[in-house]
């Protein structure tokens, strides 16, 4: 079941992706200084350029209308987002060939994107249901940077972990330990493997990366590595 929904998780990840990169090339067409200034990952920024995406319809409303029509959607840091919109359609005085239909663009697709998030925000939480159902689950989020998602994606990509005698012999099979290039003259000629488990290499890296702000030691074991010469 996890599988299955794990591999929605990921078609939807993906066209969230496409439909945002898309997004961004349109704006830039249209109001570039509003595509630098915004996130569009952002429910909020999103939610801006449902209604108004062109500099003068911004203008037009002003700072304190914006904001209240933010707020009204439940945005967070309404006036912030508002004050900075403005500031790039003051900046943005002459209207961009193919406007009225850029415009329309741009609205469709961050109508589309969010409602990309709300199916992922229910596939999530129907994803941590299952998967804290399941009794290895208190001992995968003591992990850190190991969340509901990511522990699912583990127990999906090891199954039985009976299966594995020991840490090394996980670590082996998803291609975290080093690999011996030794030749006749030279031996402890260690590089990194290039195999084992893609999917369960890239749950440790992005739990790994995750734990840089939320484990302290993480993070001072990142930074000084960083300081040895060691890439990211």
């Amino acid at each position: 079941q996890m599988q299955l929904l794990l591999a929605r998780r990921r078609d939807l990840v993906a066209d969230q992706s496409r439909a945002i990169t898309r997004l961004r090339e349109t704006l830039l067409s249209l109001f570039p200084a509003l595509e630098r200034a915004l996130d569009l990952n952002n429910k909020g920024d999103l939610t801006l350029v449902v209604s108004y995406q062109t500099p003068a319809a911004i203008r037009r409303m002003g700072r304190k209308r914006l904001a209240a029509y933010l707020k009204k959607r439940g945005v967070k840091g309404a006036d912030r987002l508002a004050k900075k919109a403005l500031g790039a359609a003051e900046s943005q005085s002459v209207s961009l060939p193919a406007e009225e239909v850029a415009a329309s663009i741009v609205a469709e697709l961050a109508r589309e994107i969010l409602e990309l998030k709300g199916r992922l925000r229910t596939l999530d939480e129907e994803l941590r249901k299952r998967f804290f159902a399941r009794p290895e689950a208190p001992i995968l989020v003591s992990l850190p940077g190991m969340g509901p998602i990511l522990g699912a994606e583990f127990l999906v990509a090891v199954g039985d972990i009976r299966a594995f005698e020991s840490a090394d012999r996980l670590a082996a099979y998803a291609g975290l330990v080093p690999a011996a290039r030794d030749s006749g003259k030279r031996v402890g000629n260690n590089k990194r493997m290039r195999g084992g488990n893609k999917t369960l290499k890239r749950v440790f890296y992005q739990s790994a990366f995750a734990s840089l702000r939320s484990a302290p030691d993480s993070r001072v074991f990142y930074d000084r590595k960083r300081s040895e010469g060691k890439r990211h």
